[in-house]
């Protein structure tokens, strides 16, 4: 018989009593398609949709009028646009959005009650900050304003992680007396565009980027050596070049200034290497609590296969496989591939095969293989998934499907098209991943069971 064969890059063959698969490498797919994930910053663009029309109208909030507005606890509200929910109480802003996903999923599950959190401020962990200058050329660090490239100085902010706030103050600070410039867009002078902290909220590790155009800093080493010395707690420095005129954050090329250029952190009790550009969830607390919520929903066994669709550094493939017999890992991501491959070998598990390759076109190849699945775990991003990608699930005819959504209106579309292909939702549980925004992380559970074999929630 011959070998099956699909595309994307691996380092070793399945594992278990599955037959050897080869796989060819494919071209580069741009990661530009909207139903890609992006490699830095997927899902902290807010929702669109109804409950976002409805903020901007006013609809969700009685409050929001300009009286309330300059009476914001937030100094920068009017002018950020980034915690459009930022005065409305915790659980408000719950109810809000449990009523908006409601709405969306009722024709196809019952909704239950949206998990929240203890501590709902100061929850992000990768904190990025843009580098600019007043008229009289001082330094100046922000965000940008929602939807433009204005920057809004900020010297902290109610959802960032205190500490990286403050690491980014302190680089502002020493930026004069070691003569360092700021990046202008309009006429390409200056050196520092950007600066990205990432810290590892259950270890302590705090790696920081700093974005330049050129991979030449001034006085490197007494730089690094100031920043240890008003932060000892950094653990890594890295820096990163984009001399590109583009919207991205962080440049191809990066080389580390002190220590291994990347930190680790702890989810579910497995060691996760995170990269400057790998994708990690921005919220660790509920990150834990989102991808415990889907493994639980699996309610698996331990002798599945299980696919684990647009993968990244191999969180959720990862966690679930001491529950299952082997898991399968897909990710377009290059650089995540490899630190999933590496995140596998740090957990010393062997059950589990990363491939390099588009989700959709992935899926296109293990059915048109005949390869069978028994539960697939797919986090796509905030556009969804695809019409093909659906339709070689069908194919495929995995026994559970548990999709997580960075967007209801995008998920409400695929359950729809999912019905139609034979799977029906049996419960969905929303996860509050971004307090005091509209952004919305939902759980969903599907099979290919009756539909009028409910699952109470």
């Amino acid at each position: 018989m011959a070998e099956k064969k699909y595309s994307g890059s691996n380092k070793k063959s399945l594992p278990g009593n599955r037959k050897k698969t080869v796989f060819k490498k494919d071209n580069e797919i741009k990661e530009k398609t909207s139903a890609k994930r992006s490699s830095l910053d997927r899902k902290s663009v807010p929702a669109n949709g109804r409950m976002a029309k409805a903020l901007r109208q006013g609809k969700t909030d009685t409050r929001r009028n300009d009286e309330v507005r300059s009476a914001s606890r937030c100094p920068y509200f009017k002018k950020c646009g980034a915690c459009q929910m930022i005065d409305t109480p915790y659980d408000k802003q719950l109810r809000q959005k449990h009523a908006h996903v409601k709405e969306l999923l009722e024709p196809y599950t019952k909704v239950a009650s949206f998990v929240g959190m203890e501590e709902p401020e100061h929850y992000r962990c990768k904190v990025h900050a843009v580098f600019t200058h007043d008229k009289k050329g001082n330094p100046l660090s922000g965000i940008y304003r929602e939807g433009t490239h204005e920057v809004v100085p900020i010297d902290s902010c109610l959802l960032e992680d205190q500490k990286a706030d403050a690491i980014i103050a302190t680089i502002r600070g020493m930026l004069k007396s070691f003569k360092i410039k700021t990046y202008d867009e309009d006429n390409g002078f200056g050196l520092l565009r950007h600066v990205l902290i990432r810290i590892g909220k259950n270890t302590g590790e705090i790696m920081v980027v700093l974005v330049t155009v050129s991979p030449i800093f001034p006085s490197k080493n007494n730089f690094v050596k100031a920043l240890r010395k008003a932060h000892p707690e950094i653990t890594t420095i890295v820096l990163n070049v984009n001399d590109k005129q583009t919207s991205m954050i962080l440049g191809d090329k990066e080389k580390p200034m002190y220590g291994p250029g990347f930190i680790y952190d702890i989810c579910c009790g497995m060691k996760f290497k995170i990269s400057p550009k790998s994708f990690y969830q921005v919220n660790p607390v509920q990150q834990e609590v989102l991808y415990k919520t889907a493994i639980e929903m699996a309610e698996l066994k331990g002798d599945e296969v299980a696919l684990d669709c647009y993968c990244g550094v191999g969180t959720i493939g990862i966690i679930a496989s001491p529950h299952v017999k082997e898991v399968i890992g897909v990710e377009l991501n290059k650089d995540a591939v490899k630190d999933a491959n590496l995140n596998a070998k740090i957990n010393n598990i062997d059950n589990i095969t990363f491939y390099n390759n588009d989700a959709t076109v992935f899926m296109q190849q293990m059915a048109a293989s005949g390869d069978k699945v028994d539960v697939v775990f797919m986090d796509p991003p905030r556009a969804g998934s695809t019409p093909e990608f659906i339709e070689s699930l069908k194919i495929l005819s995995p026994k559970k499907v548990v999709y997580i959504s960075c967007s209801p209106d995008s998920l409400a579309r695929d359950l729809g098209i999912l019905k139609k292909n034979g799977f029906n939702a049996k419960k969905a549980i929303p996860v509050d991943m971004f307090p005091f925004t509209r952004s919305i992380e939902t759980v969903v559970l599907l099979s290919q069971q009756k539909p009028d074999d409910h699952i109470e929630i």
